[in-house]
């Protein structure tokens, strides 16, 4: 996995109106935090987090506080968003040490066309990410999930899922992704015990009669 650099102010007034103040100039607050050490606040320039926050990639950040004697390898663990403005507003980055295994969440990224679609069957994708515990060094960026050879019925679970060096966590039968026949609906004048396809989009609420009134 890839090191990106990231610079960081120490912030030493922690007081709301200087938070506030900060935000408008395009900072933002967080907390860098070691269990070997006291949590240090910070903050940093809003374009420079961007790359951690929106992104579907798992990163180990080589963070550099101003006046600290040397980075430190850490982690986005926590982002908290604005409830309007959906703009991030707070972070916290977890420290990180070389011979000690970390859990972090990695997101899955399903790999290929499933053989399944061409039958007419729909990808249903149930996991999006899953806990993982490893050295920092084995951390994957995301886990690819293989789906090409899937037909109608078959779907894979988070038991199935083995990389070496890396420990998944989370209940094994549990599915992350299946493919499913697709959404029929029986339509009205169809012989019995049949069914007809229909879009799953289309939804029949009711008949008009002759003089154009609907039916309940």
């Amino acid at each position: 996995m890839a090191t990106v650099n990231l610079s960081a102010q120490k912030r030493d007034d922690l007081g709301n109106s200087t938070t506030k103040t900060a935000r408008k100039k395009g900072f933002i607050p967080g907390v860098f935090y070691h269990k070997d050490a006291p949590a240090v606040a910070i903050s940093v320039k809003d374009t420079a987090l961007n790359p951690f926050v929106y992104t579907s990639e798992v990163s180990i950040i080589n963070l550099q506080i101003d006046g600290a004697e040397k980075a430190q390898n850490c982690i986005l663990k926590d982002v908290q968003f604005d409830p309007v403005s959906d703009k991030p507003i707070h972070f916290d980055l977890l420290g990180i040490s070389e011979n000690e295994t970390i859990r972090v969440e990695v997101p899955l990224k399903l790999v290929g066309a499933p053989i399944g679609v061409r039958d007419g069957g729909v990808v249903q994708h149930t996991l999006h990410s899953l806990e993982v515990e490893c050295l920092p060094m084995y951390i994957p960026s995301h886990i690819d999930v293989e789906i090409a050879s899937l037909a109608i019925g078959d779907s894979i679970h988070v038991g199935d899922l083995k990389i070496e060096n890396v420990e998944i966590h989370g209940a094994e039968d549990a599915i992350i992704v299946a493919v499913v026949p697709p959404a029929v609906e029986k339509v009205e004048g169809a012989v019995e015990g049949e069914a007809a396809t229909a879009e799953p989009e289309v939804i029949t609420k009711g008949k008009k009669d002759e003089e154009g009134e609907e039916k309940k």
